[in-house]
């Protein structure tokens, strides 16, 4: 049975302690993906991103991403998977999501990992806003 831990947090996310949590001496390979914040021109090419902001369905969001943990579980032979979220506001640099995901063989490690982080992107309701110093705006579904 595969051990599977996710949440959405406020507070800054430790992506050592995610890939300790996953570590196993059963498996080869720990896939990990860590998103940050990256400084780049908002989406008219004038301000430089400054932070982000996230917004977070209160009842959905956190079963979603479980769903979505649990399912990457079935589909490849990992032994365990860890998801944090963040919520709240993440400056330049800060990690937004860490996920981490141990296997017996590294394929099934890193494939569960990007499959997880594309289908956050499509089916969690987490909600991402720019900040730059002149302004802000909310960023499409999928980035």
């Amino acid at each position: 049975m595969t051990s599977v831990s996710t949440s959405i947090v406020e507070s800054p996310l430790d992506v050592a302690a995610a890939v300790a949590e996953v570590a196993s001496d059963e498996c080869g390979g720990i896939g990990v993906f860590v998103g940050t914040v990256r400084r780049s021109p908002a989406g008219d090419g004038t301000a430089p991103v400054e932070a982000l902001e996230y917004e977070v369905h209160p009842s959905l969001a956190e079963e979603r991403l479980r769903q979505v943990a649990e399912r990457a579980a079935e589909r490849w032979d990992i032994h365990a998977v860890v998801v944090r979220h963040r919520s709240g506001r993440c400056a330049t640099g800060e990690p937004t999501v860490v996920i981490a995901c141990a296997a017996p063989h590294r394929a099934d490690a890193l494939d569960a990992c990007r499959w997880i982080i594309d289908e956050i992107k499509r089916d969690v309701p987490i909600w991402k806003k720019e900040i730059y110093a002149d302004g802000s705006s909310w960023v499409g579904v999928g980035s």
